[in-house]
């Protein structure tokens, strides 16, 4: 009896409708549906059609992240629909176009859904004074401190009043005071004068993070947003609403005062603080890094990042960095340290080799050690670290790059698994020369005792620890804030970053220096640059097989783990 193999073949989605719709005269073709803030599709908004057709619609309170509120009415828009006879069939004009029967009320086009045949106007004199009336509504009771608000150069109030306000003030009365440098947390200062309560940080708090800790208290011209009667502002997201407040009402203590945002210089990065590889943005000057903030990518993060991440980079600018190349403890040179370290490692015997490489290197520089690992026929391994995890973004492996460690070959799929066999292999003598890369092995189960037992122990780290005290070589290495390189995160997805600020002192990065030694040591060579060193990467890694370091483009591709 034979049989005959099948492939069953999976029915295609359903296509997507779409209706035709015009935006100031101009037609346009969009989704009948549209996935809402949750990634259900519901029907496409006026707002949704206009930002297809690239026509500004100013608003405050819609976040296309957040539940549509519907409540500061900047986004009041004209439209009209195609006339309906008695028989309910569209009245024609001559023409044989439709003819659209013009609504008498303006809509706000957060909310209201389209349909077909609509025409929406944005630029009629009835909006513009609309428009001119909700902003001069929202800045009767504003402060006039511009020149002292955080948010100026990134307040969509200054904006809109400039693109369509009016060019003076008709109001004569005194202003409502409000509570200004309100305490709502251990990261978020409130200046209640400045609120225009669209409820963006509410709905962020209460739909996104969880937690229902913002709402708003008083009534009339006193509203202001209050946290509960003695609950601090206090979740790991906090800082989120910093980001969606479209005026300066909510600050960060940590930013509060220190730059003005024109002056920065933006860096496209990588989050490195889990495994989830949040988009960044590094804002720095200088030399100098200020802040952290979400850069979109619906593939990873979307518009938000953790309060730990974005804090999380201090350090990089610490006095006791390592910035000197030491050979046995004195101040060297790359030139010597690489030609001393090489030779060693090139009469090193098989198998007295082992390296630990910190999950926390990039996938450059982890392939990098394993072509030395290959050559050296040496034990190689990852140190695991673990920590909180929630259902938003945190991830449970603080690694930045654990798969890269593991498609690159340094770590089997269990990470940590050899460090007991790289310890026994020192203590029982195999095991003579250790390459350690950001790690302080001391408390992972390598002793400082035991580490004097070497006959060489080379260190590359950033920050001075107890490792690196015992080392025969010490090369300092770079914070990726301070190099180019790439990271595979938890779900696979290959994300690149870029480097904001110049490293200190003789510091330099890792990929950089490891490809002088591998070419020293096993004379393979060819890739001087960072795009170089991937795509030559990319071609001996399955994984990557297939991508380039253009390719990547700025929110990564996504490989098979």
């Amino acid at each position: 009896m034979s049989t005959v193999a099948t492939t069953e073949t999976k029915p295609a989605p359903p296509a997507i409708e779409r209706i035709k719709v015009k935006v100031d005269g101009r037609e346009i073709e969009v989704p009948k549906l549209s996935p809402d803030h949750t990634g259900k599709l519901v029907p496409t908004t006026m707002i949704q059609a206009t930002e297809a057709a690239k026509t500004d619609v100013p608003h405050y309170c819609y976040h296309p992240k957040l539940p549509i509120a519907g409540n500061c009415r900047m986004c009041l828009v004209e439209f009209g629909t195609p006339a309906l006879g008695p028989d309910r069939k569209p009245v024609m004009n001559p023409d044989g176009t439709p003819k659209i029967a013009k609504s008498p009320r303006p809509a706000i086009a957060c909310a209201t859904p389209i349909s077909p045949g609509m025409e929406i106007y944005t630029k009629t004199p009835s909006v513009k004074q609309m428009r001119e009336g909700v902003l001069e509504s929202l800045l009767i009771n504003h402060p006039l401190d511009c020149p002292i608000c955080d948010q100026a150069g990134e307040c969509k109030l200054q904006e809109y009043s400039v693109d369509y306000g009016q060019s003076a003030s008709r109001f004569v009365e005194a202003k409502v005071h409000k509570p200004k440098a309100v305490d709502l947390g251990p990261r978020i200062m409130l200046d209640a004068e400045r609120c225009i309560l669209c409820t963006r940080c509410i709905r962020f708090t209460r739909d996104v993070a969880g937690d229902d800790a913002l709402g708003i208290v008083n009534r009339g011209s006193y509203n202001t947003i209050a946290t509960y009667p003695g609950m601090p502002f206090n979740n790991n997201y906090t800082l989120n609403t910093v980001d969606i407040c479209p005026v300066g009402a909510l600050t960060s203590k940590d930013f509060r005062f220190q730059m003005r945002v024109w002056f920065l210089k933006e860096t496209k990065s990588v989050c490195t603080s889990c495994a989830t590889g949040c988009n960044v943005l590094i804002s720095s000057r200088e030399e100098k890094i200020y802040r952290y903030t979400p850069r979109d990518n619906d593939g990873v993060n979307g518009p938000w990042m953790c309060d730990a991440g974005r804090l999380n980079y201090k350090w990089i600018h610490r006095e006791d960095r390592l910035k000197d190349v030491l050979v046995r403890g004195e101040k060297s040179s790359w030139t010597v340290a690489l030609s001393e370290i090489a030779d060693k490692l090139k009469q090193a015997p098989a198998g007295s080799v082992a390296i630990i490489a910190s999950a926390r290197q990039t996938n450059e520089e982890l392939w990098l050690l394993s072509k030395l690992k290959a050559k050296l026929g040496a034990i190689s391994d990852s140190v695991p670290r673990t920590g909180d995890a929630d259902n938003l973004l945190v991830s449970a492996d603080k690694n930045p790059n654990t798969n890269g460690a593991r498609l690159t070959g340094i770590c089997f799929t269990e990470m940590g698994i050899n460090l007991p066999k790289i310890s026994d292999g020192i203590t029982k003598g195999p095991v003579k020369t250790l390459i350690v890369f950001g790690e302080d092995i001391t408390k992972h189960g390598i002793s400082a005792e035991l580490l004097g037992k070497l006959d060489t122990l080379i260190v590359s780290d950033i920050l001075p620890n107890a490792t690196t005290k015992q080392a025969h070589y010490v090369l300092p290495g770079c914070a990726h804030a301070e190099k180019r390189g790439s990271f595979t995160n938890r779900d696979g997805r290959v994300q690149k970053f870029m480097q904001a600020i110049q490293p200190k002192g003789d510091a330099r990065a890792e990929w950089d220096f490891l490809h002088d030694l591998v070419y020293n040591v096993t004379g393979k060579n060819g890739f001087l640059t960072i795009e170089g060193l991937f795509n030559e990467m990319a071609k001996d890694v399955p994984a990557f097989n297939g991508l380039t370091w253009a390719g990547l483009g700025d929110i990564g591709v996504t490989v098979k783990i």
